[in-house]
């Protein structure tokens, strides 16, 4: 029997990939760099630090030699402080290659889904091709139908020799309806995120920042704005994300409600939405003389009440919120029922595993139809 013929698994031994010593060094660089808020001399300690326990390089590829080629790549660049001191410092480039990044870590991790898994009240063809194909399904309109794509199927399936096209063979293009979204995620930079030993932010800004990738590089009419909120509440550039912290503050999540919606009034597509990543309850507001209220202890009516206040005003222009909650602390899940009720909007009570997934699905599910 000719060996091409035979149908099986057939089993080697694994091989690793074969990649250049600065590609493997730049990998775990670029996880070290999210790590430290764009810190390069802090990221680079710690891949020493690691080059000693996994003995990541030799005499022939050292850490200095990784420095210069990232110099020489145009990773990194000097810059003389105002002491006159000098050091290294990330460039565009690498905040380009960090958002990458991330964006491969959460969106290579999405299941594909079946056909039908997308809720709409409507149905109608999408007008934004993905170039992505699935199989053919009774009630696809058929100028929907890849003819190359599905007579290559036939020929791979019958051969040229009894050439033949079935159903089976046929593959319909993806495509997405064309409804522009505009989204404002807040990321909330209390204390609290970093308490406890957890590292809470750096999931957070991953998430920020493969988001802004995967809106400007396939959704590029989509808009995305991002804001944190501690204290007070401020809009932070896509470029800024790296560098974003944590503070020694509380939480006002009415300053941070109060800046999305200002932000999306002035957008004009017609799907607005807000995401808000948190960890902890409000306690803090500021008020009209600009001192602040603050109660860290239990859940203060006061703040709570003005937070169900603007979810309702959001609920009016419609503007759904989707809440993501890092905690399961009972209290803070009716606040967050109460919060939710109050918008008619959306809440997942999650640990950091799987953040990313969530609010990717919940974006693209989202922007497939109108909200109201």
């Amino acid at each position: 029997m000719d060996r091409s013929q035979r149908k099986g698994f057939y089993f080697k031994e694994y091989e690793a990939p074969n990649i250049s010593p600065f590609e493997k060094l730049f990998g775990i660089f670029k996880e070290l760099i999210t790590h430290t808020s764009g810190d390069f001399d802090e990221a680079i300690d710690w891949l020493r630090e690691l080059d000693k326990e996994y003995e990541l390089t030799d005499s022939t590829y050292t850490i200095e030699d990784f420095i210069e080629d990232l110099k020489a790549k145009g990773y990194i660049r000097e810059e003389i402080d105002e002491n006159g001191a000098g050091g290294n410092v990330i460039t565009a480039k690498t905040e380009r290659a960090i958002r990458q990044h991330a964006l491969d870590q959460i969106f290579g991790d999405l299941q594909k889904s079946g056909s039908g898994n997308h809720k709409t009240k409507g149905s109608g063809g999408g007008e934004e091709q993905t170039g992505e194909f699935r199989s053919y399904h009774f009630g696809d309109s058929l100028e929907k139908i890849a003819m190359t794509e599905s007579l290559k199927n036939a020929q791979t399936n019958h051969g040229l020799g009894n050439f033949e096209l079935t159903e089976d063979d046929l593959v319909v293009e993806e495509t997405h309806f064309k409804s522009q979204m505009s989204t404002v995620l807040m990321i909330d930079i209390s204390h609290s995120m970093i308490l406890y030993g957890e590292d809470r932010i750096t999931p957070a800004k991953k998430v920020a920042m493969a988001l802004a990738e995967l809106i400007t590089t396939r959704y590029p009419k989509d808009t995305l704005d991002v804001l944190v909120f501690g204290n007070d509440a401020w809009p932070i550039s896509i470029q800024d994300i790296p560098y974003v912290k944590v503070g020694p503050y509380h939480t006002n999540t009415v300053a941070g409600l109060q800046l999305a919606m200002d932000m999306l009034r002035r957008k004009r597509n017609t799907n607005k939405q807000i995401f808000m990543i948190t960890d902890g309850k409000p306690s803090c507001i500021r008020e009209k003389d600009g001192t602040y209220y603050k109660n860290s202890f239990g859940l203060d009516p006061y703040v709570t009440e003005k937070c169900y206040t603007h979810a309702a005003q959001a609920r009016k222009l419609h503007i759904p919120i989707t809440t993501f909650m890092i905690a399961r602390d009972s209290y803070l899940q009716e606040f967050v029922d109460k919060f939710t009720e109050a918008n008619q909007g959306k809440a997942y009570f999650t640990g950091l595993r799987g953040l990313g997934e969530m609010i990717f699905k919940d974006y693209e599910n989202n922007r497939r139809k109108r909200l109201k």
